[in-house]
């Protein structure tokens, strides 16, 4: 094993590790959580070890909590004693490895992630905003407390180990067939369409790679068709307590390809969403990260058929739109101008590592 995480507890009495921070949704199923705890039971008293796994929704910094508002939503959350008489569970070569770094007095513990919840997202804050980003996160605390579920106990932070971890997707291995639509529109004031036609080459790119959109334009019309213009549009959609959507545009690409009446245009424009070009933007949804590691824009959310309603959070799925500009000659051409509009659906994941 390359690299073991863990985490003590300010009391010396709790150590978390784990093999792995990031946890692969490979939609059926969910890796599942193997971990360990090593105890130094001297100062426990008549407290008892648990560990949990809880997937949150968190809105506003940690200052908010000073005020008495909560700042931090559990979506789904799992529980286990773990000292004394603690749950035993079947050991996997990853406890293994574990327990031999941990040493003496170290417990086991298995978390299974349900395959209906969220991928760690985080919205991208604001330049002057400051703690936590808002999101999706999912975090390991090992704590001690007298009792396992009881709300008037104060659990002490020295008493408590915690590790923040991810769930991620990648792309599937099989890439399909890209998306392609085509419309005809009539203008005032023109007997006859403009054509449009737009189609990509596979349903699903990675992150940083280029876009290639074939474009074929058929202008029949007595219009003109100025340039044309290709954005990407982010929605994201916040499940909770009730659905709150809202769209944000990533990226507005504008070619100064013309079409005259009676012309035609067929070629291969591309372009390449980042997340560097959209560094201001407030809300947008990034993928999860650990600390300060750097991120991108957040992966389209990959759901089983049938489970978008039990699923809670954070959503997010793109759309690519193609916009012609279309405007008339002589004096009333401002005046009838119009657009030609076209959307294809866009997925963007990371593709699976080698090692996966």
């Amino acid at each position: 094993m390359a690299k073991v995480f863990k985490k003590t507890s300010g009391n010396g009495g709790l150590t978390l590790y784990l093999g792995k921070r990031d946890y692969v949704d490979h939609v059926d199923k969910v890796d599942r959580v193997d971990g360990v705890v090593k105890l130094d039971p001297a100062d426990f008293g008549d407290r008892k070890v648990f560990v949990q796994l809880a997937c949150a929704f968190r809105y506003g910094s940690d200052d908010l909590d000073v005020m008495g508002l909560c700042f931090r939503k559990d979506i789904w959350m799992q529980q286990t004693q773990l000292y004394p008489n603690g749950e035993k569970p079947a050991l996997s070569a990853m406890h293994d490895t574990l327990l031999k770094k941990a040493g003496d007095n170290a417990h086991p513990f298995s978390f299974e992630i349900p395959n209906n919840l969220p991928c760690s997202v985080s919205l991208q804050p604001g330049p002057d905003d400051k703690g936590k980003a808002c999101g999706v996160d999912f975090e390991i605390k090992t704590y001690l407390a007298k009792e396992k579920n009881n709300p008037d106990e104060k659990i002490e932070k020295k008493d408590t180990a915690r590790l923040v971890i991810r769930k991620i997707q990648y792309a599937p291995s099989q890439v399909g067939a890209g998306p392609k639509a085509d419309i005809c529109k009539s203008f005032m004031m023109s007997d006859k369409p403009v054509h449009l036609e737009a189609s990509m080459e596979k349903d699903l790119y990675f992150h940083g790679e280029a876009i290639p959109i074939k474009i074929k334009i058929k202008n029949e019309s007595n219009k003109t068709v100025k340039k044309i213009k290709i954005s990407v549009d982010q929605t994201t959609d916040i499940v909770l307590y009730s659905a709150d959507k809202y769209t944000k545009c990533v990226l507005n690409q504008e070619f100064g390809e013309t079409v005259d009446s009676n012309g035609s245009f067929d070629n291969t424009l591309t372009i390449t969403p980042l997340l560097a070009d959209n560094k201001e933007k407030r809300g947008l949804a990034l993928d999860g990260r650990l600390k300060d590691e750097d991120t991108n824009l957040a992966s389209t959310t990959m759901l089983r058929q049938g489970v978008e309603k039990e699923v809670l959070g954070i959503l997010v799925s793109y759309k690519i739109k193609i916009n012609l500009m279309v405007a008339g000659g002589g004096l009333l051409g401002g005046l009838t101008s119009s657009d030609v509009t076209l959307e294809l659906p866009l997925n963007l994941m990371h593709p699976k590592p080698e090692a996966e």
